[in-house]
């Protein structure tokens, strides 16, 4: 029998996971569970990460974490206990099924019109890596990291899973006409991935764009892949297309360790009143037996909760209400009532079962993700980024005195706009500045020329931050600033 992990949560959490699994030992379902310690009580004993070190043991020894929503106090120094669970044990692709439920009325179910969307959201890198320094008392820093090796995690599971359920269509949500390197360098890998699947049409529409079509023609898409911040937010944006984020199942998939929650918070201003809905969490759940090969069981499952939701069955944060809301255990109850029933529209079909066998992974060390280097790096120049509040035409001139012999100052911006040698005096101005050196006469350098540049510079300004301008063969590997 396969043993997974369950933590309850906080808030309506442990009222929601009983609810679902009681519905999971009324249908038999095959699974063992271990109980773990996670969550904001867990933060207030002491640890840090939101877990004790057993569950975090029992977690990586099960490879199958069932959550409920989890609370992250607030203050600074804490992390949210849902994402570093996430980084930590690798689950790159995070998947969100968006299905019109007949019994949840939308705008969209009221004209008629079907909505099955599936988001995959790269779920470890971007702005969630949480890297931020002030950088003068008025400038805050977060590094965005977006990588090659990351994205082709998840840009390939969002290729694999789209070509198992056959869809037709794929499509990479993305901001890469302004974040031209990063952006750009996930786009550039969703296409190179497409080659490998050209039975699936793949393309591309920049986010906002995308946002705009989903609420007016959400039936257009089938699967969309984002980025970690834009997969957060358009994944919520669906969410609000079926219904709200009582109703949005969350997957988060690794190599070793998949989670499996609701996405929506904890609601301590209802918890332990028995009026929570379940439904987001069952859904989690179903797929989490879908993952494990129990499609039998899970198609019962969904068709009961299909089935109770198209007879008007609804708890009081939805539904017709002229018809009396359940609470969180009679609608439970009421699931379990309808086990063998389906729904008219939408049944799962009842797919043999694929059981998988649980296996447990011993790492001895962490793995290294790399690609293969295109091209004979070289270093070509360095940004300063340094804190001053005088005018550009005042920094200019201190920093050519520091340029020596193989370096020229080439621009300063501010903000990422170019101030000198060109600029407009309607730019308004913060007290840090990015100052860019870059060889004379393409003069090959060294980290050793930087540092002498850097040791140099530190006389005049104090410099906050640093970045080696690279080249890959004649492939600059970095932006320019704006109007330069």
């Amino acid at each position: 029998m396969t043993k997974i992990a369950v933590a309850k949560g906080d808030g309506i959490g442990p009222e929601i996971m009983d609810a679902v699994l009681n519905i999971f030992n009324a249908a038999h379902v095959p699974i063992e569970y271990q109980f773990v310690d996670m969550g904001k009580w867990v933060f207030d004993k002491g640890y840090s990460n939101g877990m004790t070190p057993e569950a975090q043991q029992a977690i990586e020894s099960l490879g199958i974490l069932f959550k409920g929503p989890m609370e992250t106090p607030k203050g600074k120094g804490v992390k949210s206990v849902n994402v570093t669970a996430r980084k930590t044990w690798n689950t790159y692709a995070n998947k969100r099924v968006f299905q019109t439920l007949h019994g949840v009325d939308t705008v969209f179910s009221k004209a008629g019109i079907p909505i099955d969307i599936t988001i995959v959201r790269e779920n470890i890198e971007d702005t969630y890596g949480g890297v931020e320094h002030m950088l003068t008392h008025d400038v805050a820093l977060s590094r965005r990291f977006i990588t090659r090796p990351g994205s082709e995690q998840v840009i390939r599971y969002a290729f694999e899973m789209a070509k198992k359920k056959s869809t037709k269509r794929i499509t990479c949500g993305h901001k890469a006409n302004i974040m031209k390197i990063t952006d750009g360098l996930f786009l550039d890998v969703f296409y190179e991935v497409a080659k490998e699947y050209p039975e699936l049409k793949a393309d591309d529409v920049i986010v906002d764009d995308l946002c705009m079509k989903l609420v007016t023609r959400p039936d257009l898409f089938d699967v969309v892949v984002l980025t970690n911040l834009q997969g957060d937010i358009v994944s919520d944006l669906c969410a609000g297309l079926v219904g709200g984020l009582g109703f949005a199942p969350s997957a988060n998939i690794g190599d070793h360790i998949c989670i499996f929650e609701a996405v929506h918070g904890t609601a301590p201003d209802i918890a332990g009143k028995n009026i929570a809905n379940p439904t987001a969490l069952l859904l989690s759940g179903i797929g989490m037996l879908r993952h494990l090969g129990l499609m039998q069981i899970a198609a019962i499952i969904e068709n009961a909760l299909l089935y109770t939701l198209e007879q008007g069955i609804h708890t009081g944060d939805f539904g017709d209400k002229a018809i009396t809301a359940l609470n969180t255990t009679e609608y439970a109850a009421a699931i379990i009532g309808n086990f063998g029933k389906s729904p008219e529209i939408g049944a799962k079909p009842m797919l043999p079962d694929m059981p998988t066998t649980q296996t447990h992974f011993t790492l001895e060390k962490n793995s290294m993700m790399e690609s293969t280097e295109v091209g004979i790096e070289k270093i070509v120049g360095v940004d300063f980024f340094i804190e001053s509040n005088e005018q550009p035409i005042t920094i200019a001139n201190k920093c050519m005195r520091h340029a020596g012999v193989k370096f020229k100052l080439i621009n300063i911006s501010n903000r990422g706009t170019q101030v000198w040698p060109t600029g407009s005096v309607f730019t308004n101005l913060v007290n840090q500045y990015n100052v860019r050196f870059e060889s004379i006469d393409d003069f090959p350098l060294n980290q050793q020329d930087v540092l002498g540049l850097y040791v140099s510079m530190s006389g005049n300004f104090k410099i906050c931050s640093s970045e080696l301008l690279l080249m890959w063969g004649d492939k600059k590997a970095y932006s320019l600033a704006q109007g330069q």
